[in-house]
């Protein structure tokens, strides 16, 4: 969890989280502009409901930030020590170190569903996407950046940790030295760096940026949904499998496509 931007109002019991849907595209938006979308717990528990209220019929799931950012992260009220400030880092601090790591695991599964079977994420990144906000976006499987994206994980600088289930995707996608120094420095990564090292999986002009995620979640609900979403398991598991290991789980998935296609088991 990280810095973000003042806010002197109560949290709001929505988390500021809003979602739409068309067809088999399930959009969810931080829609909090005039604080750049900053997050809170309630955020986090609005995402995880989001996730656990998921039908079969949604395919991709874009997340993207209302106004000039996509998140600026933790609101800067939860910085605060003070006992009256429910679900501050002063108030998480204070709690027994079990109840403490249960209460980041429930943060946490606002981030995780994102990489549930069956979906494939999406973030839409304009503007700064910081601490919490850079972890929502490298929660998603794919990130289509305007090219005003900036990306920082400024957690270690703070004395803190990215703790929002950041850390384990941006090794897979940067690798190891390339992530620890993002992570240990907590530098900006704009987006041209961020496609170049791996971070983006596009990046183009702001204005241009809907009309990419647009032509994006064509492409993926395009192929028949079976297949796709078993060759995104695959995909997804050759990351950690051992080579047989991935061949085998390659092997039965065709058999499955192949029964499935011909009308057998």
């Amino acid at each position: 969890m990280t810095a973000g931007s003042a806010d002197s109002r109560p949290p709001d019991p929505s988390g500021w989280v809003r979602t739409s849907r068309d067809g088999a595209v399930l959009t969810v938006t931080l829609d909090r502009p005039d604080r750049l979308n900053a997050q809170t717990p309630a955020t986090w528990a609005a995402l995880a409901a989001v996730g656990a209220s998921l039908d079969d019929g949604v395919r991709v799931v874009v997340v993207r930030g209302t106004g000039r950012a996509f998140s600026a992260g933790l609101d800067r009220s939860l910085f605060g020590s003070g006992p009256d400030v429910p679900g501050s880092l002063g108030d998480l601090g204070r709690l027994a170190a079990e109840e403490a790591q249960e209460r980041i695991r429930a943060y946490q599964a606002g981030f995780r569903w994102l990489r549930s079977p069956g979906i494939v994420s999406v973030a839409a990144v304009r503007g700064h996407a910081i601490g919490a906000g850079a972890q929502l976006a490298l929660a998603c499987d794919l990130r289509v950046l305007a090219d005003d994206a900036r990306f920082r994980l400024p957690e270690t600088t703070l004395g803190l940790v990215p703790d929002l289930t950041g850390t384990s995707t941006l090794v897979e996608l940067v690798g190891y030295a390339r992530a620890l120094e993002i992570c240990l420095t907590g530098r900006t990564v704009g987006a041209a760096e961020a496609r170049a090292i791996g971070l983006a999986t596009a990046v183009v002009p702001a204005a241009e940026l809907d009309a990419a995620v647009a032509d994006l979640t064509a492409a993926l609900t395009a192929p028949p949904v079976g297949a796709s979403r078993a060759t995104a398991a695959l995909v997804r598991s050759a990351v950690r499998n051992d080579p047989p290991t991935q061949d085998a789980a390659e092997r039965a998935a065709q058999v499955q496509r192949l029964h499935e296609l011909v009308g057998g088991r």
